[in-house]
């Protein structure tokens, strides 16, 4: 168990999970074992794996809250997000003052489109932690589904001014640069998205995002290069090839245009998603 501990601390999981299987071979009604081994698969992002391990240590011993907000974002990552809701709110219920799973519960919500129960949880884990970037971050996205675009604003660019003169999270960045562009704002949208660029240059939603700013600026050189670095970093988000292609398409190049158009066309067709994803997320489903 030490063993496996050490090795899952320094982010040899493949070592950790080895070590935790080989302790539970000699003492299989270990639910601490279990518990740990499901953790490691969780990190390892098995989740039908990590949630069969602590059912099985369940049988010996009851999860305690943190162990319990793994089980949930096990959920997550199936998005099964009713079941995430489920052991979320049960880990906020024993422990109220976890900041961090008001949060995992806020996002929960918010994919389950319960935009005003995730307010209520952002608010909470902001009363916790006051000044948490993800939270506030994450409010901002709640407000703008629920047609508050001002709060919206507000929040994002609290999220802004919380990471001070060093920022790290390029999420709230990419959120005000696009409601900026949706509100026919591309002058202002693009030095925040040129900030989450250099925050997070291989997450292809931002060069997507920021693609779409000089597109709405006529600038159809510097958005051909954005959406072209976007469609290399998600070569199977149909959406983008499409938008390549339309770009393409005013700028004369027809050939380019025809053949984004047919990737597209191919993607659709094996069912691909045509969803940019936004990758480096600081607000995972991994419990902190």
């Amino acid at each position: 168990m030490t063993e496996a501990r050490t090795m899952l601390a320094e982010g040899r999981l493949a070592g950790a999970e080895q070590s935790s299987r080989s302790y539970l071979k000699a003492n299989p009604e270990s639910a601490e074992a279990h518990f740990l081994l499901g953790y490691v698969l969780f990190r390892e992002q098995k989740a039908n794996e990590s949630l069969a391990e602590f059912t099985e240590g369940a049988k010996y011993k009851r999860p305690r809250a943190n162990e319990l907000k793994v089980v949930a974002s096990d959920y997550v990552l199936l998005s099964d997000f009713p079941d995430a809701d489920k052991w979320f709110s049960q880990v906020v219920s024993e422990s109220p003052d976890d900041a961090d799973a008001w949060y995992l519960l806020g996002r929960t919500k918010y994919n389950e489109n319960i935009f005003p129960q995730a307010v209520t949880s952002f608010e909470r884990a902001l009363a916790l932690h006051p000044k948490y970037v993800q939270a506030e971050n994450n409010l901002g996205l709640c407000w703008k589904e629920l047609s508050s675009p001002e709060k919206a604003r507000q929040a994002f660019q609290a999220a802004i001014d919380w990471q001070g003169e060093a920022p790290v999270d390029a999420q709230p960045f990419l959120n005000l640069g696009a409601m900026l562009i949706e509100e026919s704002q591309p002058d202002k949208a693009i030095p925040y998205l040129a900030k989450a660029a250099a925050l997070s240059p291989e997450n292809p939603k931002v060069h997507e995002t920021l693609s779409d700013a000089f597109e709405a600026q006529q600038n159809l050189a510097k958005a051909q290069s954005e959406m072209e670095r976007a469609v290399t970093l998600a070569p199977d988000a149909s959406g983008l090839h499409f938008k390549l292609a339309r770009i393409y398409r005013k700028e004369g190049l027809s050939e380019q245009a025809q053949k984004e158009f047919a990737l597209c066309q191919k993607l659709n067709s094996a069912h691909s998603s045509s969803k940019t994803p936004n990758f480096s997320r600081p607000d995972s489903a991994e419990p902190q």
